[in-house]
């Protein structure tokens, strides 16, 4: 009977009236506890089956990688799902084709399925000059004639030259660029000492009469202006005469309508790449920077490549690391091979988590390359949690009883981290998400969530089952070799008894002898305490060992100095709770230290909201791909030789316009003002005016001019590429049903940002205006709703918290601990975000992944000290505080050292997405471990909630208290329970 006075101490508080929401949280509370102790006995009743199921499991699964397969259209990842721009571009592919051009493509404009693409640039002088001109031209001979042969192999091979795989114009001859065609004339005429012909910049007139826009093909231009004066890149106007240029960009456009034409073009891509690189050797003097179709795909996946070894590196990093953590001196309570055990569940839990991708035919990217530390940082939280709980269960308990403890203990706690992940990760996956690449990583990193808590439920459950029977029978943690008594360890060599040191239970006794009948504890006024004296003859009690559970851990509010009570040996503890213990936690709660604390947070929020004002979103698809890669050098390349001008802009008219109203005219005139432009309709109106032929003319007269004159000479032929004609009736002039023209801005160095304004103006303008006409380019898919598209979901997530903390308040947790944890995410977050923008990581798909992956990551480090600090009651806040970082702090650190230990050798991979990757996940722990072991310990010393309680009215406000008494005979221990 009075064995079990300690599990019903809640049975001897004072009555009183309490709100309904607070005794259903106590039934809730207790209930969850219940079941998560039987649960606990459950597994630790079956250890085998629960240590090996997993393990089957995981090698079941990890079989299926004969399924992997790597995601090939980047664009879907990387761009917003469902944006103006892919419907737009979808209109202008059924308008305008890339195979209905005859005559020019615009490289900037036109993204076909396969092409080739280099910049070349010269290290001095200009590529205009007879040498460097002749080069140029013959690598462009050198590529027209290339051939690939496919199969590479067999009597069926075929050779394959650029002339196979080109499109035509109307006489059946490769379209080329028009810069080609400018530098064979100036080619031709110093072959024959004719004059040279003037080559204008942007937009320059060929031999056959027609304008080109050279804008896109020529970068670093130094024109001639008036008088011969040199004018300085970008500067000039239209027209200007080009002095020098220092880079030229050469596209070759290749069709691929089937499966073996695509395997062909593959093959020319590879050879196109080859072939470049071995006329570089050639010509040491000119720079070459190619570019294909599938160089953006690939540079993205050599991501993962790159980051093989250093992922093993951090594992083994992460295994030292958690093995320290996990010793201690005393060599039987020291547990190394459960951390071991601790990263082999989070590594079959990956595995298992993989095996089911590959089953249901998902795909691989490199943005996954986050998911092992999501998993890392949740696991290891609930493996020393787990731990840190089992060392401040009872020794002379049965080892069952010691993992339901634990379970008891932890699992509540584990569980609701593991809730917050799995709401942030799945709204974020949910169909609300514009961005597809957050879809994905957030589906994939809930399962992993999942399938990591059920194995650490399992598996590492088990695993801490049949380390508790090595302690029990007094087994070296780490050889599982007996470990000898005291007396037979004397006289053993000193590095022997070092090695062999422990603490056996008539040491305890010894050390710590009973205490008398006259000690008390302060009381509580609110709460009865009941405090047990562990005995070593408690073992042989059975009636004792019945009930030692409930006086272990299912004390509703434990007392601050029952952890002191049960360490009697402090010295042996474990290194860094001895650290908390003695030193830390005094120094954090000093009174003088706490001003210092409160000016460090406001610092803190200070360069966050500076870094907060100056976020920046990344829309840049080659932010996101491995360093120094073809993508990445051939973009460099573009920004330093072609930001003077915009990408080609294309400016439909989707619908009928009266094109031959004035009205019409000059407002299409005006759309395109301060544009540099390639207009059919500016060159027709100046067509009619040469003539002396009025530009308002009747719709008949308008198009009978514009089909049977102006398109059938020579210098305007290639219009017609540019307009859709529909019949009407028989007899009758046909109607311009579609038309385009080509607009291109004039730019500074923030070419995306300009862009993306002039994205918004055009669209406005498109809103009011008489004529219904669209604006398009490729780049827009990615510009187009890109920031909400990549902020919606780290809303979305954030929301998602915070109502799960607001609707768990009214059932399940203090609701000051839901207040104090959300003000926690939100400050973390808010820290991350600024840090991050100030530290250079601009605001892309894989930023927002690790935002989103911080508020999980910053509720299991911040969650248990606050529910350990508001469980208290009575004593001093101080006191609280420092009890609650011995207890979670000392885990929550652990976990950030390995965590922190094991993102080192990511920082050394190449690759922008990685070292976003890095600087992300690394502010993450930082901001965590920063409010969780100095911001809450501070704060929580003078801000609610309070440790007193005050009594109801009427009540006499007398004191209650339950004293503890042992009394020692020769055969048992007997506990009396007193009331004062």
């Amino acid at each position: 009977m009075l064995g079990s006075a300690p599990g019903l101490s809640g049975r001897w508080e004072r009555l009183e009236p309490r709100p309904r929401a607070r005794m259903l949280r106590q039934v809730l509370h207790a209930g969850l506890r219940t079941s998560f102790h039987a649960l606990g006995r459950f597994v630790a009743s079956h250890p085998v089956f629960f240590a090996s199921a997993p393990v089957l499991l995981s090698i079941l699964l990890g079989s299926s990688f004969s399924r992997y397969r790597v995601e090939e259209d980047v664009e879907s990842l990387l761009a917003p799902k469902h944006s103006l721009a892919k419907i737009e571009g979808n209109l202008v592919d059924s308008l305008f084709p890339v195979n209905r051009s005859k005559h020019a493509l615009y490289s900037d404009l036109q993204t076909p399925g396969r092409y080739g693409r280099v910049i070349i640039t010269t290290r001095k002088g200009s590529v205009m000059d007879p040498v460097h001109l002749d080069a140029i031209l013959k690598l462009h001979r050198r590529i027209y004639q290339m051939q690939v042969t496919v199969p590479a192999t067999g009597f069926n091979s075929f050779n394959y030259s650029f002339s196979n795989l080109c499109l035509l114009d109307d006489k059946n001859v490769c379209i080329i660029d028009d810069i080609i065609r400018a530098m064979e004339e100036i080619q031709s005429a110093r072959n024959s000492n004719r004059s040279v012909p003037i080559l204008r910049y942007p937009i320059t007139q060929l031999a056959d009469g027609r304008q080109a826009y050279i804008g896109h093909q020529m970068g670093g231009v130094q024109g001639w202006g008036p008088g011969g004066a040199m004018r300085a890149q970008g500067m000039g106007v239209r027209g200007e005469g080009v002095r020098s240029a220092r880079a030229l960009q050469l596209t070759y456009y290749l069709q691929a309508p089937g499966g073996l034409m695509d395997r062909v073009a593959s093959q020319w891509e590879k050879a196109f790449c080859a072939e470049l690189q071995n006329f570089a050797e050639l010509h040491p003097k000119l720079g070459f920077y190619p570019s294909t179709s599938s160089s953006l795909r690939t540079d993205f996946q050599f991501s993962s490549v790159l980051a093989r070894r250093p992922l093993l590196a951090s594992l083994g990093v992460c295994g030292v690391l958690v093995v320290l953590c996990c010793s201690m001196r005393d060599c039987v309570r020291s547990k190394p091979w459960l951390g071991l055990l601790a990263l082999l569940s989070i590594t079959l839990s990956g595995l298992t988590a993989a095996g089911i991708l590959n089953l249901t035919g998902a795909t691989y990217n490199s943005t996954y390359l986050g998911i092992p530390f999501v998993m890392l940082g949740h696991g290891l939280f609930g493996s020393f949690e787990m731990l840190s709980s089992w060392r401040r269960t009872r020794e002379d308990q049965h080892v069952k009883e010691r993992v339901a403890s634990v379970f008891e203990d932890v699992m509540l706690r584990f569980s609701g981290s593991t809730m917050i992940h799995l709401m942030t990760l799945g709204l974020a996956a949910s169909p609300l998400t514009n961005m597809e690449a957050v879809r994905l990583f957030c589906r994939t990193a809930a399962l992993a969530v999942t399938i990591s808590y059920v194995y650490m439920l399992s598996f590492y459950s088990s695993c801490l089952v049949f380390t508790g029977y090595l302690e029990t029978g007094y087994r070296h943690g780490c050889f599982c070799r007996r470990v000898p008594k005291p007396d037979r360890l004397d006289s053993k060599p000193a590095w022997y008894r070092c090695l062999m040191y422990t603490r056996y239970q008539e040491e305890t006794q010894v050390t710590n002898p009973p205490q008398g009948i006259g000690h008390t504890h302060t009381p509580n006024p609110d709460l009865t305490h009941t405090h047990t004296h562990p005995h070593p003859h408690t073992t042989n009690n059975p009636a004792v060992r019945g009930h030692a559970h409930v006086a272990n851990s299912t004390h509703p509010h434990p007392h601050p100095h029952s952890t002191a009570s049960t360490d009697p040996h402090p010295q042996d503890s474990h290194l860094l709770l001895g650290c908390v213990r003695r030193c830390y936690g005094d120094w954090i709660t000093n009174t003088y230290v706490k001003p210092f604390v409160v000016l460090l947070y406001l610092v803190y929020i200070s360069f966050g909201l500076m870094g907060f004002l100056q976020v920046t979103q990344g829309s840049d698809p080659s932010a996101l791909v491995a360093m120094d890669t073809a993508t990445v050098l051939y973009t460099r390349a573009q920004q330093r030789y072609f930001s003077s001008y915009s990408p080609v802009i294309g400016f439909y008219i989707y619908e009928s316009a009266p094109y031959w109203n004035a009205s019409v005219q000059r407002d299409l005139l005006e759309y395109a003002k301060g544009f540099q432009r390639i207009s059919w309709l500016e060159a027709y109106l100046n067509y009619l005016s040469d003539r002396n032929q009025s530009t308002s003319q009747p719709r008949e007269n308008f198009t009978r001019t514009l089909r049977h004159a102006f398109l059938r000479e020579p210098q305007f032929a290639h219009f017609a590429d540019d307009i859709i004609f529909a019949e009407r009736g028989q007899g009758e002039e046909p109607d311009v049903a579609a038309s385009r023209i080509f607009l291109v801005a004039k730019t500074t160095e923030n070419k995306r940002e300009e862009m993306s304004v002039l994205l918004d103006t055009l669209r406005r303008l498109s809103l009011t205006s008489r004529v219904r006409f669209l604006i398009f380019n490729p780049s827009f898919v990615y510009l187009d709703r890109y920031a909400a598209a990549v902020s919606s979901p780290l809303r979305h997530s954030l929301l998602a918290v915070l109502f799960l903390l607001g609707l768990s308040s009214l059932a399940v947790v203090e609701p000051l601990v839901s207040v104090w944890l959300g003000l926690t995410l939100l400050s973390v977050q808010f820290g991350v975000l600024g840090f991050m923008t100030l530290w250079g990581v601009e605001l892309d798909c894989m930023s927002v992944l690790c935002l989103i992956s911080a508020l999980g990551h910053s509720a299991d480090c911040s969650g248990p000290l606050l529910c350990g600090f508001a469980a208290g009651r009575g004593e001093s806040r101080t006191r609280w505080v420092r009890v609650a970082l011995e207890r979670h702090g000392v885990p929550s650190l652990q976990t950030l050292i390995c965590y922190g230990a094991a993102l080192v050798p990511v920082g050394s991979i190449r690759s922008n997405l990685t070292r976003t990757l890095f600087r992300c996940l690394t502010l993450t722990a930082a901001c965590s471990a920063l409010h969780t072991l100095a911001f809450l310990p501070t704060l929580l010393t003078f801000l609610p909630p309070s440790k007193s309680r005050g009594h109801g009215p009427g009540g006499e406000g007398q004191r209650q208290e339950v004293e503890c008494v042992e009394m020692n005979d020769s055969t048992r221990v007997v506990d009396q329970i007193t009331t004062v």
